[in-house]
């Protein structure tokens, strides 16, 4: 049932996505920079953590999942370091992805050739 669940709000938050990008003059970008501020304004209102305990990974891997990981983050270290904890909490709770992503990119760069136009 946890599949199922995480299958159907995924898809919903990704339908939502592929919607705009149908409908809409919005560039993926600003689509992609407009999930993960609603992430983080859902996870401060604390509408976004009813989401998670529900759909677990169906919310938190989609980008909106993104911001909710960098609202967390501030919020812990917020409570831990003081003021200091608005820059460094979101830097620390996403480290991780970054990395990866940057990883990724970087690996992808060396195993592809660039097309001469």
């Amino acid at each position: 049932m946890d599949y199922v669940r995480a299958f159907i709000i995924g898809g919903l938050i990704c339908a939502i996505g592929q919607i705009l990008i149908d409908k809409t003059a919005l560039t993926p970008a600003r689509i992609l920079t407009g999930f993960t501020i609603a992430g983080i304004v859902l996870t401060a209102l604390g509408l976004y953590q009813p989401i998670v305990d529900f759909a677990q990974q169906g919310a938190t891997v989609p980008i909106s999942g993104f911001g909710y990981l960098m609202a967390e983050g501030v919020k812990k270290a917020v409570k831990a370091d003081g003021f200091i904890g608005i820059i460094t909490g979101a830097l620390s709770a996403s480290a991780g992805g970054i990395g990866a992503a940057i990883t990724g990119s970087v690996i992808a760069g060396f195993l592809s050739k660039s097309k001469e136009k």
